[in-house]
């Protein structure tokens, strides 16, 4: 096996707190001393400017990581190239959603049919429910960008050629 070399940027690594001094663990716990330390894990892994620093589709993208697509590790995921608009925004530019990013790294099934309906108009979204760890709230906001990141799906003004003037889905642009 050969020898990889990742360019590391220090953008976030110089914004990661010790174990002993994040807030969530004990400091007296001898555990620390075994346990990697977030700048040690996260460095070497593609930068961003939120969350825990990591940008994980483009970690994901450059083969930085290759996660598994299923919990049980057997569904391979079918990449889908659609975008889907979201209008019941007011007053915020409309959300866009992007299937390809989200199925890249995991499998339909993850989110469908349970999580996600997979018909227009079928689910009941909100800041709320996604706030109380509902739909995108699963994963945003713990092991994804923060939900602080308001812009990162509120992405897409309603005057904008990019929103659809029917439907709730639309291929994205080439």
């Amino acid at each position: 096996m050969g020898t990889v070399i990742i360019a590391v940027s220090s953008s976030g690594a110089d914004n990661w707190k010790s174990l002993k001094e994040d807030g969530l663990h004990d400091p007296a716990n001898p555990s620390l001393e075994i346990m990697q330390a977030p700048t040690e894990a996260l460095g070497v892994l593609a930068p961003d400017t939120a969350g825990n620093k990591v940008d994980w589709v483009q970690a994901l993208q450059s083969g930085q990581i290759s996660p598994r697509s299923s919990l049980n590790g057997k569904v391979e995921p079918e990449i889908l190239d659609l975008d889907v608009v979201m209008k019941a925004t007011t007053p915020l530019p409309y959300v866009i959603f992007p299937h390809r990013p989200h199925t890249e790294w995991m499998s339909c099934d993850t989110c469908h049919e349970e999580m996600f309906i997979s018909e227009n108009g079928a689910n009941p979204i909100s800041m709320g429910s996604i706030l109380q760890g509902e739909h995108c709230g699963r994963c945003h906001g713990t092991v994804s960008f923060p939900l602080t990141e308001c812009n990162r799906c509120h992405s897409v003004k309603s005057n904008s050629p990019v929103a659809p003037s029917s439907g709730a889905a639309r291929e994205p642009a080439r």
